[in-house]
């Protein structure tokens, strides 16, 4: 059992009804999961008020409930109540304390920006582990407790299921944790209750800003700096322009990277290289750190995710070998994942599903001068038409073929997208083929791939699934792949 007040520490609270030394014996913020003698936790969310569920919470055994404003309750009602000025904001901490404050024992690492993030925590995490550390992993894909994947529905989880997450990491042995920290997490609350050890900025551009998400760029940037006001140390990219107004009013230690000839941890010398199915680069690294780094991780972007996760490393005391070692080897599922189809041509798998992210793309690989740039893509259903045809327009004027086909249609029909998507192209002369079929329009990527080629094959990148019509079908793109080389493998054999 817990005391109330116990639970409530860090948090500024009146109590209005009951007492403060109240024993609880679990916290709860879902009205479905109320137990006797729980704290309850009413959350205002964007569907459901937590607050309408007090009286019930109280007739189902509730001890005890944390509350922003008056809740309707019976006048003879033996319950504790609590009143905050935001029931989210109090939230993390008491799920801190809850769960015993995991985050002191381990060092935690918030990486945050418009872009790079997932690649960023996944090259951490491969660098710190191959240097002996034990590292949880909280992210846009999933989590990651040793060898346990748990998929995510937020890229950063609320206060308590995060920190729920962390005790978990703490009793598996994990010394460090890198997360993603969105803007929505910082918004609602859901990284208070702990302090990072590490505040990582990558770069920031107009995006999440709508209903529920963000009212303007300047909001979302104010959110993005929240991070620098709680981490110890913050890292962060000098090459971005907004990166004082990010940083501005910061309370931690601040150091840089990036191509500026100020950073902290400089890049320079960039060069592409490729070879035989890959695409990378190297750089000189100089400033803090003095070596060359090679990855095999195409375009200006992986050297800026490169840089980000050796600033992080650095200070983990990572030897010079060890960084340059994992780089080499470092894969990311989904994003700019190479899989080796042919020694002729090129073939990646990327997550890049909005323009923005497919234009900085199939940029990036234009630099690498293939002898053609084959863009395979679809949009998701019940999802912004203004997307499909953004998309539509960014490969017709990027790519010299692009195949047109299926992704997650939901509960829309595949040909009514994909004639959006057209749209799109319709602004452009570039050239197209529309395969409805995913398999199909990878098989005839595969098929029609000539010497020199870059085949990208996007929107897909870490997802195993198709969804269609509200059903997930199974559909990973490196299955589909291996499916495609091994009928080809079988019908030369005979």
């Amino acid at each position: 059992m817990f005391e109330c007040e116990a639970l409530l520490r860090g948090v500024d609270y009146e109590c209005v009804r009951g007492s403060a030394d109240t024993k609880i014996s679990e916290v709860v913020n879902d009205s479905r999961k109320i137990t006797r003698d729980c704290l309850f936790i009413c959350i205002k969310g964007a569907n459901f008020d937590g607050h309408s569920a007090a009286a019930q919470a109280v007739k189902n055994g509730a001890a005890a409930l944390v509350v922003s404003e008056e809740p309707e309750l019976p006048a003879d009602a033996a319950v504790t109540v609590i009143r905050v000025a935001d029931t989210r904001y109090a939230m993390a901490f008491i799920s801190a304390n809850y769960f015993g404050n995991p985050a002191d024992s381990m060092k935690i690492i918030g990486v945050t920006g418009t872009k790079g993030k997932t690649t960023t925590t996944y090259l951490v995490k491969y660098i710190l582990e191959n240097a002996g550390h034990k590292v949880g992993l909280v992210g846009t894909i999933e989590t990651l407790i040793g060898d346990k994947a748990i998929p995510a529905s937020n890229t950063t989880p609320e206060s308590f299921t995060l920190q729920k997450y962390f005790k978990e990491m703490k009793d598996a042995g994990c010394d460090a944790v890198v997360m993603e920290a969105s803007s929505q997490g910082f918004k609602l609350h859901r990284t208070q209750g702990f302090t990072f050890d590490y505040g990582i900025f990558t770069n920031i551009e107009p995006d999440h800003i709508g209903p529920n998400e963000h009212a303007d760029f300047e909001e979302y940037i104010d959110c993005k700096s929240m991070l620098f006001k709680q981490c110890r140390v913050g890292i962060v990219n000098r090459d971005d322009k907004h990166w004082e107004r990010v940083t501005k009013g910061h309370t931690c230690k601040l150091e840089t990277y990036g191509f500026d000839k100020e950073a902290d941890i400089r890049a320079s010398d960039l060069r592409l290289v490729s070879g035989a199915g890959f695409l990378g680069i190297d750089f000189r690294l100089s400033g803090l750190l003095n070596m060359d780094i090679q990855t095999d991780l195409p375009g200006k972007f992986s050297a800026y995710n490169a840089l980000t996760a050796i600033a992080i490393c650095r200070h983990f005391g990572v030897a010079q070998e060890d960084i340059k070692r994992a780089l080499l080897s470092a894969k990311v599922k989904g994003r700019i994942e190479m899989v080796k189809v042919s020694d002729d041509f090129t073939l990646m798998i990327d997550y890049a599903h909005n323009a923005m992210a497919l234009e900085s793309l199939l940029t990036t690989l234009k630099e690498y001068k293939p002898n053609r740039l084959v863009c395979l893509f679809g949009c998701g259903g019940d999802r912004s038409r203004l997307r499909r045809y953004e998309m539509g327009e960014v490969s017709g004027r990027l790519a010299d073929l692009t195949i047109i086909t299926s992704d997650n249609p939901r509960s829309e029909e595949p040909q009514a997208i994909i004639d959006d998507i057209k749209t799109g192209m319709a602004k452009t002369d570039g050239k197209y083929v529309e395969i409805c079929d995913r398999k199909e329009a990878i098989r005839y990527a595969i098929m029609h791939g000539q010497k020199g080629d870059i085949i990208v094959l996007a929107g897909k990148g870490h997802e195993d699934y198709q969804e269609i019509k509200g059903v997930k079908y199974p559909m990973d793109e490196r299955v589909i792949i291996r499916e495609i080389l091994d009928g080809l493998s079988g019908k030369q054999k005979q």
